[in-house]
């Protein structure tokens, strides 16, 4: 077991690496930044957090003996009205979801057509860009959707964009130097959200209570049998987050 005491680590990397059951004491992480990090079950006792940003899954959250979850639902909630509509219950709450999604993301796609097409290729604060969210959705459809639930054991398209953290395997390469058009993203998205609108049009509560079968073959998520409502709930989940980053960062871009 690796040990750093006294040590400077200033500036130091670290990708890919287990830290699980690791013990950090009198250690100054300020200015530190960390992505795709899983901090479940983590305990901290006598910290300082000021001007600090947490943008993930939260739960249990318990800031000086206060959970502070349900007051951050509730903000969220009451800053995006409709958000409470993406965890529905039953199938014509879900088909309700979808086409709140489709309207706001056709608001966002006009508004992305009024910037240049180098700025859509734009990394702003070190995320992805508006090119690289829409192949990331495309990815996330694939695999929660095309594979798991239409069982498709490799959906993915060469443009596809994984999460940061999953490496290149054998199965699936992404094209990093890719630097597709805006409507060449759209119309390898537009099949996406075509097929998906289509099953929920059919979607029973008898389907929807269902699970997958296990699919043949290396990929995300890994070959395991799923409830298809939770495969939905991520879909959902990952349609209504990105267009918000996507508006985010379109703010950003007109106050340049």
């Amino acid at each position: 077991m690796a040990e750093f005491i006294d040590a400077d680590l200033r500036g130091a990397r670290f990708a890919h690496v287990e830290m699980s059951g690791a013990r950090l004491q009198s250690v100054d992480l300020s200015d530190a930044e960390f992505r795709s990090v899983d901090l479940s079950r983590a305990v901290m006792r006598g910290v300082d957090l000021i001007d600090v940003e947490i943008h993930g899954d939260i739960e249990n959250l318990v800031i000086n003996d206060v959970d502070v979850v349900p007051l951050i639902e509730a903000e969220l909630n009451r800053r995006h009205p409709l958000r409470v509509k993406m965890r529905p219950a039953d199938p014509d709450g879900f088909r309700d979801a979808w086409e709140i999604l489709e309207r706001l993301w056709a608001g966002t796609i006009d508004r992305a057509r009024r910037f240049a097409p180098e700025q859509l290729h734009e990394s702003l604060n070190g995320e992805w860009s508006f090119i690289e969210t829409l192949r990331h959705l495309s990815y996330a459809t694939d695999s929660w959707f095309r594979r798991n639930i239409l069982g498709v054991p490799s959906p993915w398209d060469a443009l596809d964009w994984p999460p940061d953290e999953f490496p290149d395997t054998p199965e699936f390469a992404r094209e990093l130097n890719a630097r597709p058009s805006l409507d060449t993203v759209l119309t390898l998205r537009r099949d996406r959200t075509v097929a998906v609108r289509a099953y929920l049009e059919q979607l029973s509560d008898e389907t929807l209570n269902a699970w997958t079968e296990p699919v043949d073959g290396p990929g995300w998520p890994p070959s395991s049998s799923y409830a298809v409502r939770q495969c939905l709930l991520v879909v959902l989940n990952e349609e209504w987050q990105h267009r918000l980053y996507a508006e985010r960062d379109f703010d950003l871009l007109d106050e340049r």
